[in-house]
Formats: structure tokens, sequence, C-alpha cells
């Protein structure tokens, strides 16, 4: 028998399994957000090695990147993958940091507003724009990411229809204290969860939300799930 439960006690039980992550893995806002946009279609293994290269230039702040020759900035991105691209997005971003007056400026921005702006920024989508807002700037916004659909939708929690990113991040905004360590946690954990369990090919033996998972359940008494 399925044991129901709501977000809130999924990230309660996350965090007594996992324990606190805190999140962002980065020394500053602004390599926060420097690294959100290295992250994008890599893993985080390529985007260490990356802001490694960077911090070694001694370039790691907005006025280093923006001053730096684009080729040896892509040469220092080659190993977060589309270093071209990156290199053009994270010189947008410097632009965007410095007109809005650094993270002290973009704080006083209602969310809304500076969401707006964020998302203007050529190569910076919902996921990347939340992230910033939430990790950088401290904003309470819920991020929505691939991870948080997989593990929610198999726990049968949220429904299979919603999947558009905005219907998605409703839904949890809906159902979650909104402040900021519990949105920060979540994420964090949701993420650490779905490496490692709820993966494309899931590791339901050992899962610490089984009893709650629709999924896993099926699987294991071998029925079809699809």
């Amino acid at each position: 028998m399925i044991e129901r439960v709501t977000p809130m006690e999924v990230y309660q039980q996350l965090l007594g399994h996992y324990g606190e992550q805190g999140w962002w893995p980065a020394d500053t806002a602004f390599e926060m957000m420097v690294g959100a946009i290295l992250t994008q279609n890599t893993s985080w293994t390529n985007v260490e090695k990356a802001l490694h290269n960077l911090r070694e230039a001694e370039v790691l702040d907005v006025q280093g990147l923006a001053t730096c020759h684009k080729e040896s900035l892509e040469k220092w991105l080659r190993p977060a993958g589309f270093f071209r691209q990156k290199s053009q997005r994270l010189l947008e971003l410097c632009h965007f940091y410095l007109e809005r007056g650094g993270i002290e400026g973009m704080r006083r921005w209602p969310m809304k507003s500076l969401r707006a702006r964020l998302l203007d920024v050529h190569g910076v989508g919902p996921e990347t724009a939340d992230s910033i807002l939430l990790y950088g700037i401290e904003k309470p916004i819920f991020v929505v990411d691939s991870y948080t659909k997989r593990t929610f939708h198999r726990l049968g929690i949220l429904p299979e229809t919603i999947s558009e990113y905005d219907a998605v991040q409703h839904f949890f905004q809906q159902r979650i204290s909104s402040t900021l360590v519990v949105y920060k946690e979540l994420h964090a954990l949701i993420v650490t969860h779905a490496k490692a369990h709820c993966r494309s090919k899931p590791q339901c033996h050992d899962c610490p939300l089984l009893k709650h998972c629709v999924y896993g359940l099926k699987a294991q008494a071998g029925d079809d799930v699809g």
C-alpha cells in the first residue's frame, strides 16, 4: 500500500536522509551566476574545470570577464562545452550585472521585474534565471528542472498533465513553504536524490522514498510501468 505524502513531507524526508546540501557551490554570488551559465548542457565536473581555468587566469569576476580577450575566454571555457556560445552568454551576463548595479543593485529590484529582465539576456532560460535569482540574488523562487519533474511524476504527486515549466513551478509554489532556505535546499536535495536513485533507469531497491512512489512500487510488484 502506497503511503501518500505532500511535497513538504518529501522535503523533510529527503533532508533527513541526505542532510543539508549547502548549495550553490560557489565562493561569490557572481561566481554562482557564471556557474549557472556554464552548467547548461554539461556536467558539473566539466563546469568545475572551466571555473578552475578562470580562477587560475584571475578573471573570475565581472571586470575580469568583461574585459578579457574573446579567444582566451573561449579557451578557458572549452571543458564546459559549447564554449563559443557560453563565452558570449557570459559577456552578456556581465553587461546585465553591471547595468543593474551588481548583486546589491539587483536585490533591490522586485523579483518579477528582475526575472523578466534576466530572461531577456540571450541564452538565459527559466531554469537558469530562477537558479540565479534563488542562489545568487537570494530571491525565494522554486527552480524546476528535469529531475524535479521526473521524481514527482514517479511519486504520483505531480500530475502527468503538468509538464510546462511555469505550470510545474506554480504547482510547487502553491504547496511548499515559500522561504529561501526551503527552496534552496529542496532543489539541491532533488538533484542529489535523482542522481542517487531517481535516474533515467531508477535505482528503487533502497530508495528513501520508495514507500511513497507509485512508479517504484509498481516496478517492485513486477508491473509494466512503461
